[in-house]
C-alpha cells in the first residue's frame, strides 16, 4: 500500500500559494486536533468545514473530485528513460501510415477511422516503448501484459507493426479487405488475425468489463498455484464516450474490492464520441473521476500540456482553476477551433483577474494552450502517469488523459464533430501533416494523387530503436501466442461410464447428472485442478452446494469470518485458493470470467476448463454479445443453460421460461449447441468436448469452439444407454434412434401405421408417453429418436450442400440417419418450433413439428405443456393428423382423440 504519511506530489503544488504561512497554520491545526482528539474528531471537523463552505456558496470541488488540473505537477514528472526525439520520429511515422492506410482504402468504400488514433498516439507509443511487457518478458514469461486496444485505434497498431516489420505494404493495402486471405480486420479480432490480436474490443463496453475480470483471473491463477502471473499487468485503452456503456463501469467496485493493482484503465478523454461531445454541457473528466474515486480506484488526471504551466503560475487568485472547472466540454472543444481573439473574450473575459492574466499572454501562447497543449499529447506527462499507475498499490488505477480528437490531422479534422465519420485526407492535407511531423516524404512520392506509405528503412535508427525497446520488454506487442503444450490427458473413463447404466428407479434431473459428473471430473489427478466452475449466485439452485467445502469459493481475502453454517456438512467455504468463481448476481461478470478462463491456453499457456452454469433464460438472451466475444477470442469451455425449457420451471413464469436460447445460440458459428435428454447423453457430449477442445481434435475439427448444453431441473427416470454401434456418434452428431415401437415393448400389428417421433431434452419423455398411447389406444407404431442437437444437424447439412456445389458427393447426416424410416416425422421440443424446424428441408419424410411458441406462463408443468400443445396427448393428436393426411388412419380419429383428451 502507498504510505499515507509520506509526502506525495500534490496537484496543488503547481498552483501559487499567496499565503504559505496561513496554509501551514491550517495544516498544523489539523495535525494538532488529530493528535489531541484523535483522527475521527479531525475528520468530523473537516466534514463540518466542508459542509459550511458548501452552505455558504464557496466554490469547492466535490469530495470525489479534484480541480480540473493535472494530478502530477510538471516538477514531479520523472525523466523518460529513453530517447525522446527518436520516439517522436517513430510516432510521426505511425501517425502517417495509420492515416495513409485508411485513406488508401477509402477508394474501395471499406471505411476506417483516423481521428481516434491521432488523438491517442502517445498513449500507445509511450506504453510500447517503456511499459507493455511482451510474451518473452523475463518476469512474465509466456504471458506478458494483456493489452485491450480501443477498437477504433487499430490503424495505429497496424502502422506500428508495419514499422517493425511484422506487416508489409500489401497487408496495409488490404485493411478491411479480408476475403482474399491476406487482409487486416477492421478492429481487434483474434479469430481473423490470431497472431496479433488477443482481445476483441470494438463491441464497446465489453473491453473494460473483460479487462477487470482478466486481471482478477490472473490473481486466481496465481493464488491457486496454477501459474504465477503476478508480474503481468492488464492495460485497457478506452474512449470517454465508451464509458456510457453500462458494462464499462459494471465491475469497478469488484476491481477495487479485490485490490487489483495489476490493472490500469487509460481513458482517452478527447471529449468527443461518435456524433459530438461526450458531455456537451458538463465535464466528462470530472464525472469519471467521481465515479472511479467513489468505486475505490486511484485516479490520475493528465489533462494539460506543459504550455499551461505559465498560466497556472500566473493564477494567484484561483480564477483560472475556477474557470476551467465551470467551462463545459463542448466549449473547450470550440476553443480548440477558434482564434485567439475569441478565446480572450469568451474564456478570459468572464473574470477581471483573467482579463489581466490574458494581457500577459501572446496570441501564440493562447493558441498553443487551447489548440494543442493537452496532457495526452506529451510523452513526459503520459510517462509520469503510467509510472504512477504501476507504483500505486492496493487499488486499480484509471488515467484520465485529455487529448484532441484528430490531433495533427489538420484543421479539417481536429476537434470536428464529424471526424469519426471522416475516412480520408486530401493530398494537400497530407502534405501539411508531413510538414508538421517533419517527415522526409517528397511531393513526387504522391503518384497519381495516391498517398505513399512511409518507412525509414528496416535498418534505420528508428526501426532499430523500436525493436530494441520491444526486445528489452519481452518482444512484440500486442501479440497472441498459442503455446505448444501437450493435449490434456482424458479423464478416467469410469467418470463417464457411470451414467451408462441409468438411474434405475430413482428420478434424476439432467442438471443433477451434470453436477455429479463434474464432481467426479474435478477429482481427476491430471486435469481436476484445471476445471473452473463459474456460477452467478445460483449454485444452490443447481445443486452445487456440495462443491463448496470440497473446492472452495475463490476469494483473495480468504474467509475472514465464521460462516453461519460452519457446523453443517455443506458449509459456505471461501479460500484464497478456492476453485469456484461465485460471482454474485451478474451474468455479464460471469461471462467475463468464462472468457478469461477459456482463453488461458493462449493468454498464459495454461489450458483451463471453465464451465459456467446459469438459468438458460438469462444466458444468451442477456449476454449474447459476450458469447460472440467469446467466439471471436477463440475461447473453449462449456456453457450450461440450466433450468432449461419453457415448461419445466414450475411457477416462475414468463421471464424465467426459456423457449428460445437454442435459436440464439444457433446463430453463433463457434457454439456447439446440444439439448440432451438423458444423463448418459450429457456425459457423452462432455467427454467428446474435452477431446475436441483439450485433447486430440480430429482432422478438420476446429478446437476453438465452445459447447452450450441445456439441462433440466425436472427429476425423471434416466434410462440405460442403448446398446449398439453408432450411439455415441449419433449423440455427438445430433440424432440417433432411442427405440422402436417393438423394442419399447408396446404391442402393435405387423402392418400398423408408423410414425417417427423426434424429441430433444425433456420433450423425449412426452414422446415416449405418446408412443405408448399411440400403440395402446390407436394401433399406431411409433419409433422414438433423441435429437441431441438440431443445430449440429443443420450445420452438417449446410456443409453437405456446400460440398455438392463443389462437385463432391455428400449426404447430410440427418438424411442418412432417417433413411428407410417408415412414415412421417413429427418433431417436438420444449422450445419454439423454430428450433426443430432448422432441419426440416433435409428430411425426406413428411415433416411436422410441435413447440412452445409464445410467452411463458406460471403454472404446473402439466398445465403449461397442455397450454402449449406439447404434452403426450397433444403429440398423439398431431401424429394422428399427420397419418390421416396420408390416409393411413381415419380422419375421424383426429377429432375423436381431441375430444378424448380434452384438447
Amino acid at each position: 500500500m502507498t504510505d499515507p504519511n509520506a509526502i506525495q506530489p500534490s496537484a496543488l503544488d503547481q498552483l501559487p500559494d499567496r499565503d504559505p504561512e496561513e496554509t501551514a497554520e491550517w495544516q498544523a491545526s489539523l495535525d494538532a486536533v488529530a493528535k489531541a482528539a484523535g483522527p475521527h474528531r479531525a475528520a468530523y471537523l473537516m466534514r463540518r468545514t466542508l459542509e459550511r463552505a458548501e452552505g455558504t456558496g464557496i466554490a469547492l470541488p466535490k469530495l470525489l473530485e479534484t480541480d480540473y488540473v493535472n494530478t502530477i505537477p510538471t516538477a514531479a514528472e520523472p525523466a523518460i528513460d529513453g530517447d525522446e526525439e527518436m520516439e517522436a520520429r517513430i510516432t510521426a511515422w505511425n501517425r502517417w501510415n495509420a492515416a495513409a492506410m485508411v485513406t488508401r482504402g477509402s477508394k474501395y468504400g471499406v471505411g476506417g477511422h483516423i481521428a481516434t488514433f491521432a488523438s491517442a498516439a502517445w498513449l500507445y507509443e509511450t506504453g510500447f516503448n517503456h511499459f507493455f511487457k511482451g510474451k518473452d518478458s523475463g518476469d512474465a514469461a509466456g504471458s506478458g501484459d494483456q493489452l485491450y486496444i480501443q477498437g477504433h485505434a487499430s490503424p495505429g497498431i497496424y502502422a506500428r507493426a508495419f514499422l517493425d516489420g511484422r506487416l508489409n505494404e500489401d497487408h496495409l493495402d488490404n485493411f478491411r479487405r479480408e476475403s482474399g486471405g491476406n487482409g487486416l480486420p477492421s478492429y481487434p479480432h483474434p479469430r481473423r488475425l490470431p497472431w496479433l490480436w488477443e482481445f476483441p474490443t470494438v463491441s464497446m463496453g465489453l473491453g473494460p468489463l473483460s479487462a477487470i475480470y482478466q486481471a482478477r483471473f490472473n490473481r486466481y491463477l496465481t493464488n491457486r498455484g496454477i501459474k504465477d502471473v503476478s508480474s503481468s499487468h492488464v492495460w485497457a485503452f478506452l474512449g470517454d464516450g465508451e464509458m456510457d456503456e453500462p458494462e464499462s463501469t459494471a465491475a469497478l467496485a469488484l476491481a477495487a474490492r479485490e485490490e487489483l493493482d495489476n490493472l490500469t484503465f487509460v481513458i482517452n478523454c478527447n471529449l468527443q464520441r461518435l456524433d459530438g461531445p461526450v458531455r456537451a454541457n458538463f465535464k466528462i473528466v470530472q464525472e469519471l473521476e467521481a465515479q472511479f474515486r467513489g468505486a475505490g480506484w486511484n485516479v490520475v488526471k493528465t489533462l494539460w500540456g506543459s504550455a499551461w504551466d505559465e498560466l497556472f503560475q500566473l493564477d494567484t487568485t484561483g480564477a483560472l482553476v475556477r474557470r476551467l472547472r465551470e467551462v463545459p466540454d463542448a466549449q473547450i472543444q470550440t476553443y480548440q477551433t477558434r482564434d485567439a481573439a475569441y478565446i480572450r473574450q469568451d474564456f478570459f473575459g468572464k473574470d477581471p483577474a483573467l482579463v489581466e492574466m490574458a494581457k500577459l499572454l501572446s496570441d501564440d501562447k493562447i493558441l498553443e494552450c487551447f489548440h494543442v497543449s493537452r496532457g495526452g499529447h506529451e510523452p513526459r506527462k503520459v510517462y509520469a502517469a503510467y509510472r504512477a499507475a504501476l507504483a500505486h498499490k492496493g487499488a486499480p488505477t484509471v488515467i484520465l488523459a485529455q487529448t484532441v480528437k484528430g490531433h495533427t490531422l489538420g484543421e479539417g479534422f481536429a476537434s470536428k464533430n464529424a471526424n469519426h465519420q471522416m475516412k480520408k485526407l486530401s493530398v494537400d492535407e497530407f502534405k501539411a501533416m508531413r510538414d508538421l511531423l517533419d517527415l522526409p516524404i517528397k511531393d513526387s512520392d504522391f503518384v497519381d494523387g495516391v498517398v505513399p506509405y512511409g518507412h525509414p528503412g528496416a535498418d534505420s535508427p528508428e526501426v532499430r530503436y523500436l525493436q530494441e525497446r520491444r526486445a528489452a520488454l519481452g518482444g512484440p506487442a500486442p501479440a497472441r501466442r498459442v503455446h505448444p503444450v501437450a493435449p490434456l490427458p482424458a479423464p478416467a473413463e469410469k467418470a463417464f461410464a457411470a451414467f451408462d447404466k441409468g438411474s434405475g428407479s430413482q428420478n434424476v434431473a439432467t442438471t443433477m447428472a451434470f453436477v455429479r459428473l463434474i464432481k467426479d471430473l474435478v477429482r481427476d489427478k491430471e486435469t481436476g485442478k484445471r476445471w473452473v466452475p463459474i456460477v452467478p449466485d445460483e449454485a444452490r439452485t443447481f445443486g452445487m452446494e456440495s462443491l463448496f467445502p470440497s473446492l472452495g469459493i475463490y476469494s483473495p481475502k480468504g474467509q475472514t469470518y465464521e460462516p453461519v453454517d460452519r457446523d453443517q456438512l455443506m458449509y459456505y467455504k471461501e479460500a484464497t485458493n478456492g476453485q469456484i468463481l461465485n460471482e454474485g448476481i451478474t451474468e455479464a461478470g460471469s461471462m467475463a470470467d468464462f472468457i478469461a478462463a477459456s482463453t488461458s491456453y493462449a493468454t498464459h499457456g495454461e489450458p483451463m476448463i471453465p464451465f459456467y452454469i446459469f438459468y438458460s433464460m438469462f444466458g444468451w438472451q442477456r449476454t449474447a454479445d459476450q458469447m460472440w466475444q467469446l467466439g471471436d477470442q477463440l475461447g473453449r469451455g462449456f456453457l450450461i443453460g440450466a433450468t432449461a425449457g419453457r415448461t419445466t420451471l414450475t411457477g416462475e413464469g414468463l421471464q424465467h421460461a426459456d423457449g428460445h436460447s437454442p435459436v440464439i445460440a444457433a446463430t453463433n458459428p463457434a457454439a456447439l449447441t446440444y439439448d440432451p435428454a438423458f444423463a448418459y447423453e450429457v456425459a457423452t457430449i462432455v467427454k467428446d468436448g474435452l477431446r475436441r477442445m483439450y485433447g486430440e481434435a480430429a482432422p478438420g475439427e476446429d478446437p476453438n469452439v465452445f459447447y452450450y448444453l441445456t439441462v433440466y431441473n425436472e427429476p425423471l427416470p434416466q434410462p440405460a444407454k442403448p446398446q449398439g454401434l453408432g450411439i455415441d456418434e449419433g449423440i455427438v452428431k445430433g440424432l440417433y434412434r432411442f427405440n422402436t415401437a417393438e423394442s419399447a415393448g408396446v404391442e402393435v400389428a405387423a402392418n400398423a401405421p408408423r410414425i417417427q417421433l423426434l424429441g430433444s431434452g425433456t420433450a423425449i419423455h412426452w414422446a415416449l408417453q405418446a408412443q405408448k398411447l399411440l400403440a395402446e389406444e390407436w394401433g399406431v407404431a411409433a419409433d422414438v429418436w433423441s435429437a441431441t442437437s438440431w443445430s449440429e444437424l443443420r450445420r452438417d447439412a449446410l456443409e453437405a450442400d456446400a460440398a455438392l456445389l463443389r462437385g463432391e458427393e455428400r449426404v447430410p447426416y440427418v438424411r442418412q440417419a432417417l433413411q428407410g424410416a417408415e412414415g412421417p416425422v413429427l418433431a417436438v421440443s420444449d422450445y419454439m418450433r423454430q428450433v426443430p424446424d432448422q432441419i426440416a428441408q433435409w428430411v425426406e419424410q413428411d415433416w411436422s413439428s410441435l413447440g412452445a411458441d409464445g410467452f411463458g406462463l406460471s403454472d404446473t408443468r402439466e398445465a403449461a405443456r397442455r397450454h402449449f400443445g406439447v404434452d403426450a396427448q397433444s403429440i398423439v393428436v398431431a401424429a394422428l393428423a399427420q397419418l390421416a393426411k396420408r390416409g393411413e388412419v381415419k380422419a375421424t380419429a383426429v377429432k375423436e382423440a381431441r375430444e378424448r383428451y380434452g384438447l
